[in-house]
């Protein structure tokens, strides 16, 4: 088996941790050179990617093109906060989500999580919160997925996609946070969502609220490709 070189550091103050971990970024990063598209489905693209790396050897890379996706943390008034139960094909088992979806062709992170909201689980809400980005499958896609958090929530009519079958349920951020401890929640976009919320609850991490047409709502920047030098076949 071929030895791996690890570089060990010692880690930087939190206050200068990014100017000191960008200083180091040189001696990792790969560059693209070529691309070629090995699968291309009605929402996920495979491709295969020529790269450069670090010490100036070749390399492939095979990952997943994705548009890019948001979930919600909907927050009711008694503290309880709504999931969805839904069965994954791949994984084959209902799982325990927060609320979420893809991002249609042009259509802006917030407005997405204001769909996803209303159609899957009924709810409006009056205050949006953006808390942050996860990137759940780092190793073989260009998935991101934008983390909104909801409250003054109305109930209503859901509209289902043809085809989507789930239920909407309830429970309060302990429950929740028992369930991922016990294995129950294993969704990747939920455990960060469950980490975000303990988090929020603790008053550790601090949450800006503004109205859904407030102009002070953050623009999220989308999903990120990398870039090939070269051509694509």
């Amino acid at each position: 088996m071929a030895a791996v070189r690890v570089n060990v550091h010692a880690m930087p103050d939190p206050r200068s941790s990014a100017i000191a971990f960008a200083a180091r970024d040189a001696g990792l990063i790969e560059t693209g050179l070529t691309r070629q598209t090995v699968y291309s489905g009605r929402m996920l693209h495979a491709v295969r990617d020529g790269v450069a790396l670090p010490d100036g050897t070749a390399a492939t890379r095979e990952y997943i093109i994705h548009p890019g996706a948001v979930m919600v943390v909907p927050l009711l008034d008694d503290g309880r906060v709504v999931l969805e139960r839904q069965f994954r094909y791949p994984v084959g088992r209902v799982m325990v989500e927060f609320p979420a979806g893809k991002l249609d062709a042009g259509e802006g992170s917030l407005r997405c999580a204001q769909r996803e909201l209303q159609e899957e689980t009924g709810y409006v809400a009056t205050e949006w919160a953006y808390a942050g980005v996860t990137h759940p499958v780092i190793s073989y896609s260009t998935e991101h997925i934008d983390i909104w958090f909801a409250r003054g929530l109305t109930a209503g009519s859901r509209a289902l996609d043809p085809g989507e079958f789930l239920d909407v349920i309830t429970a309060t951020a302990d429950e929740l946070i028992d369930w991922c401890a016990q294995g129950h929640v294993t969704d990747a976009k939920t455990l960060a969502g469950a980490m975000w919320l303990q988090n929020v609850r603790s008053g550790r991490w601090q949450l800006s609220w503004a109205a859904l047409d407030s102009p002070s709502q953050p623009m999220p920047p989308g999903p990120r490709c990398p870039m090939v030098q070269g051509g694509h076949t």
